[in-house]
């Protein structure tokens, strides 16, 4: 929701289709057992039907496909934008946000795997990284739609949300932009 809560700002967002491929269990879920089978969830996901709830105005939809990993998610995004925006805008948008880090498969970075290596090479505790990883590479246009994918590390992602709502809810800051700032800062995501 951060990749499209970017863009929709930025340029505003019509509509957008999303494909989960999804790790089939949290860390240390050994009831799930070992699989080598990717397992089909009904459509439309409830990421999609998530995102229309806290975005009313963006009509979306999903597929979710699980996978036997455990480093996060892999996202794919369709989406409409109001406003035509070219790749290097869209690239531009994301580098921007404290909270999407834009990589490249030139620099190393080739998979799931590779984000969660940065945590633990940057230091991180647990080698948890609190942001979302878009693939420069990978970002496209299909005439005025926009695709590109996206990694979640799942088990960490959620952290500065929750740091958010937290503040909000103890009225520490007044506003969005202050809050957020405060998160970003102590977890050191300013850019």
């Amino acid at each position: 929701m951060r990749a499209i809560d970017c863009l929709d700002r930025a340029v505003g967002i019509e509509k957008v289709a999303i494909t989960i491929v999804r790790r089939v269990a949290d860390p240390g879920d050994y009831h799930r057992g070992l699989t080598n089978a990717l397992q089909v969830d009904k459509a439309p996901n409830h990421q999609a039907v998530d995102l229309m709830t806290i975005m009313p105005h963006i009509d979306a939809t999903g597929l979710l496909v699980h996978t036997p990993v455990t480093h996060g998610h892999f996202i794919s995004v369709v989406a409409t934008p109001k406003q035509d925006i070219s790749v290097e805008q869209v690239i531009d948008a994301f580098e921007k946000h404290d909270r999407i880090k834009v990589v490249s498969i030139d620099e190393g970075f080739l998979g799931n795997a590779s984000v969660f290596r940065y945590g633990r090479d940057v230091g991180n505790p647990r080698g948890d990284v609190y942001q979302i990883f878009v693939w420069k590479d990978m970002i496209v246009k299909s005439g005025k739609d926009i695709m590109f994918g996206i990694h979640i590390p799942q088990e960490s992602v959620t952290i500065p949300e929750t740091i958010d709502a937290i503040r909000a809810a103890l009225e520490m800051q007044t506003n969005r932009a202050d809050g957020t700032t405060a998160t970003n800062k102590y977890l050191g995501l300013l850019k």
